[in-house]
This record gives structure tokens, sequence and C-alpha cells, in this order.
């Protein structure tokens, strides 16, 4: 960081007092300042390339520092945050809320993320690591805030410079968090969850129409995989039935539950292997000993982690936390073996939470690759707060439309 150096001219004054004496000409030589003569020539001025050269070295400085400080621009690649997001939201990203964190990697090319372009080198060099260091922000991260944060499991990187994902804060530090029937549960009690949340189903119809196709567009449902965006027509595997699978909020599908043209609408099951079954998604093959069979609309009772807990490991319990021991909190001799958390080959018994964890989930809760799957997201991977959309383009849409007016400037909830 590049600081700007004050220089102070001080004045000096010379006052006569009664024991002093006159300046004469030999003490007046070292106060002669030699001033420029009318001959002498004026500096040369800066070229045109060199006054551009300065003014990009400026702005990219000037740029780098508001990115990192203060506030970053993102876009919305994905449909796991529908119908809150939509693909194609332009968004700003708030770093002032929750503190900006000094940067682990600072070999890097300004203004990138991983590689100079999409699918180009790499633009960082990871030869040197610091500690990092969180300022302090406006507030700390809430429950449902949306967040944008380093995804977890990704050691191949740097933490600074994995992979950004977005998601709503489910749960925080020192919660316990169940959901029954795809309702959240916070310490027992049902938990307000803010946005407009997606459930999947499979829509049987009698036959497609103009009506039904004219409906789905206008409830905004979306399939961003075919190139005007309407769902394909497709078969129920359990029934042979003829219909649509569709992502929307509950008041989209009570909407279609009542025309005439639709015969049933059921929630689609997917059976997955989720957290703590998966200890160690997507790094190694370390699973649990206990395995839950959680799935997405039924899954734990599960404890968030809080700094400064200490934990009593069990077979039972040690899945949730070895990831946090193993590579979020850097410690050193840490395997999985039989179960259990070795460290330098015996297991560990009890170990202290040295930071606070969250539970991530997207709002389109059948089609987001979230916390159900990977758990817990540590506190020194939070990048800010997501605060509006400032640009929304439907990727879908003709020319004439592909900008949705309606949520320019629109703040995120």
């Amino acid at each position: 960081m590049r600081g700007e150096k004050t220089f102070e001219m001080f004045g000096f004054c010379c006052r006569r007092n009664h024991t002093s004496h006159p300046f004469t000409p030999k003490h007046m030589a070292f106060f002669n300042f030699k001033r420029p003569s009318a001959s002498t020539p004026p500096a040369k001025p800066q070229s045109l390339a060199r006054e551009w050269a300065n003014s990009l070295l400026f702005a990219v400085v000037a740029a780098t520092l508001l990115r990192w400080s203060a506030v970053e621009a993102y876009t919305i690649p994905s449909e796991s945050m529908e119908h809150s997001l939509l693909v194609g939201d332009y968004l700003f990203v708030s770093k002032l809320h929750y503190g900006p964190i000094t940067p682990q990697t600072p070999l890097q090319v300004p203004l990138t993320h991983q590689t100079l372009w999409e699918k180009g080198p790499q633009s960082y060099s990871d030869i040197i690591q610091l500690p990092t260091y969180r300022f302090p922000g406006f507030s700390s991260v809430q429950r449902n805030d949306i967040v944008v944060f380093h995804v977890p499991h990704e050691p191949q990187r740097p933490a600074d410079l994995r992979t950004n994902l977005i998601k709503r804060c489910i749960a925080v530090a020192g919660d316990t968090l169940q959901i029954r029937r795809g309702q959240v549960f916070l310490n027992g009690q049902p938990g307000a969850v803010a946005g407009q949340l997606q459930t999947t189903y499979f829509m049987a119809v009698a036959s497609p129409n103009d009506d039904l196709r004219a409906a789905l567009r206008a409830q905004g449902v979306v399939d961003y995989r075919e190139p005007d965006g309407m769902p394909r027509l497709s078969a129920d595997p359990a029934t042979g039935k003829s219909g649509f699978i569709i992502s929307c909020p509950a008041g989209v599908a009570a909407y279609f539950r009542r025309q005439p043209y639709v015969q049933s609408l059921t929630v689609v099951p997917f059976p997955v292997q989720l957290f703590p079954d998966v200890a160690d998604f997507d790094v190694s093959d370390a699973a649990s000993a206990n395995p839950t069979h959680w799935q997405l609309d039924e899954y734990g009772p599960l404890p968030v982690p809080r700094q400064g807990q200490t934990i009593a490991l069990t077979p039972a319990n040690a899945a949730i936390y070895y990831k946090i021991v193993a590579q979020y909190e850097h410690n050193s001799g840490i395997s999985w073996r039989d179960g259990m958390i070795q460290q330098n080959g015996r297991p560990l018994t009890s170990y202290t939470i040295k930071q606070n964890y969250y539970f991530m989930m997207g709002d389109n809760r059948h089609n987001s690759e979230d916390s159900r799957f990977w758990g817990f997201v540590p506190e020194d991977h939070i990048v800010g707060k997501a605060v509006f959309v400032w640009l929304s383009i439907d990727p879908n849409a003709d020319f004439l439309h592909k900008i949705r007016w309606s949520r320019l400037f629109r703040p995120i909830s």
C-alpha cells in the first residue's frame, strides 16, 4: 500500500531581544538561498504517454484499494438464489459491513481473481502467504444476510483466492439448525427465513398448451439451460406422467395447483449424500462412522461451532469437526482414521474452536450446493454483504427486452 508523504516548510523567525546582537553579513550568508535566474530554462513537460501512464497507475491503485476496502461488483452466474437473485443480476457487495480483511496472497495482479481472464493463466503466486486481519465493520454476520464468501473446499488455492459463492446465512455461530419438511428451525423454534424460497416440483399436465406456456413465463418460471428459457416436457420417472420439472416459490406453486390444465404438482425427491456423512467434500474420502442419512428437506439437528467452544470429540460427532481441525484452523499432524480425528497418530478427544462459523443455504433449495453438502463457512472466508442490484440482464430475452428495468438499483434482502 502506498502512502502519501507530506512535506512541510518551516519558517524561521528571529527576534532581537535586549541581550542579543544584530546579524552580521556572515550570519546572513547562511540564509542566502540562490534564486533561479530568468535565463534558466523551464522544466521539460511530461510526454503525453507519461501522463497517461501516471493516470492509469493512479486509477489502478485507487480501484484496487476501493475494491479491497469498501465495495466490489459481482454477477450472479447460476440459479441457486432464485427467486431472490436472478441469473444476470449485477450487484454491489459491501466489505464495510463485516470489515475488510487484509490479503493473504500479496503477489497478485491487481483487479483479478484466480486468473488473468476467464480460463486464462493464473494471476497470482502463493510463494508468500501472510496472516490475515479483519478490520472492524458495521456489524457481524446476521441470520438472513445474503453473504459473499470464499468456498471452503478448494485447498489447492489460498483461502482469499478460492471461488466466490453467494448464499443466505441461515444459522450463525452457537445456533442449532434443523430442517423439517423444508421448514428451518433454529434452537428448536421455527426460523423466519427471508427471501423468496424456491422448491422443485414435477407438474403433471394432460397436454401442453399456449395458456400453460404463457403462465410459466408470466410467473417467472425459467429453465436457463434452454435457449428460450422455457422448461421442456419430460416424464415423471415414478409415475410415467408427462409434465414439467419446475422450480418456483410456494405462491407460484399454489397458483398452478388451481389451474385446470395441471393434474398434480409434487415435490421432486433428490436422494443425496450430505454433510456430515461426507466429512470432507471434494477433498478426501473421510466419511462419518455413524451416518445420519439426512436429506435436503430433512436435515439436522446440527450445532454451528462458535469461537472458544470446547468440543468433546467422539466417533458420533468427529465428522462434523474434521474439516475445522484439519483445514480451516491450520493445525499440524491431523489425519482421519477409523472414524476419528487423529493428531500425530493419536486420537484427538477434545478441541477448542478458534473462530466463528456459519451455515449458508441457497434460496433455490433443491438447486443449491451449499452448507448441506460441504458444511460450515469459516469467518475468515467471509467477503462481504450483498447490498443492492445495480443492473440485471435476462440471458434468455431478445435485445429489446434484455434489461430487467424493474430490478435496477434494487436493495437485496
